[in-house]
């Protein structure tokens, strides 16, 4: 490898499923890898930033994003046995509450200063897929977050400081300027894109050429812009 280090950015979501199987198939990648040492940061999307504050329950959020259930409701069987062959538990049972993502966002951005981002973002994933906790309750993101020693405190003002709010946002909009409007998205050393939750063997060949700027297929992903997830 000419380069000291593969760096990857990924922008996702934590409500897209596709990135939580995404995330663990590039694991599996890095895993076989036995070249350069490989960098991960996360980068913030929201896939649907008008979701109010209250959430809104499973069935509202399908029929109004999708204009009915049944469609919606076999993808999920779908994402279900994808999930099982990387080790994940999708739980879309009744109890699962669609949130906007902004302040989970807000978190990472600042776990990320302090070196856990990516730690956070399984956290937040397993909770928001499996657990169906409802993470647009201060209460429940305190307590998620004590277990990385933050404080209640500390929690509510990351959450209620418009600053961090604005960055996320203008970081959003950088990646969406660069062409990033589904996810999840891998950028390889800036130059190799990767489109969607791809098989392991299509991470492990741009490791191996890390070229200029090519897009690998249209891989599993969530798309805002049609809905399909």
């Amino acid at each position: 490898m000419q380069n000291d280090k593969i760096k990857i950015d990924i922008v996702s979501d934590v409500a897209c499923p596709w990135c939580y199987v995404g995330k663990k198939r590039l694991e599996k990648a890095i895993a076989q890898w036995d070249g350069a040492e490989i960098e991960i940061e996360w980068h913030p999307f929201q896939l649907d930033p008008n979701i109010p504050k209250e959430g809104l329950d499973r069935d509202t959020y399908l029929t109004n994003k999708f204009g009915s259930l049944d469609g919606p409701l076999e993808m999920s069987n779908r994402l279900v046995e994808s999930g099982k062959e990387e080790g994940i538990t999708f739980n879309f049972g009744n109890k699962w509450l669609a949130v906007n993502t902004l302040p989970l966002h807000q978190l990472l951005h600042i776990a990320g200063e302090e070196g856990f981002k990516d730690e956070l973002k399984e956290r937040f994933m397993k909770a928001y897929f499996d657990e169906n906790l409802p993470l647009n309750d201060v209460d429940v993101l305190s307590s998620i977050m004590s277990e990385y020693e933050w404080s209640a405190e500390k929690t509510q003002n990351i959450l209620n400081d418009d600053a961090i709010a604005y960055a996320v946002k203008q970081e959003i909009a950088h990646y969406q300027q660069r062409g990033v409007n589904s996810v999840p998205f891998f950028i390889i050393n800036d130059k190799f894109g990767i489109s969607g939750a791809q098989p392991p063997a299509a991470f492990l060949e741009a490791f191996q050429q890390v070229a200029p700027l090519k897009i690998i297929g249209i891989g599993d992903s969530c798309d805002p812009s049609t809905g399909a997830c």
